[in-house]
């Protein structure tokens, strides 16, 4: 059986350089363990399913 929805267990460089945290309009980084877009200016952590960053700030974890 094909494996076409393995999520990658990085995220392209190149989609962070776009992405920005819909909140503050400031930078994201990956957090590979958790699988989520951090934005340390937002305390928001954004999950990542199935290769698809949900950039949705009701869908964030708040970050303590």
């Amino acid at each position: 059986m094909s494996d076409a929805f393995h999520t990658p267990n990085t995220v392209d460089p190149r989609l962070l350089e776009v992405l920005v945290c819909p909140v503050t309009r400031g930078p994201l980084t990956y957090d590979r363990d958790a699988n989520e877009l951090v934005s340390k200016g937002a305390k928001l952590a954004f999950p990542i399913r199935e290769g698809v960053p949900i950039m949705l700030a009701e869908e964030a974890r708040q970050l303590g």
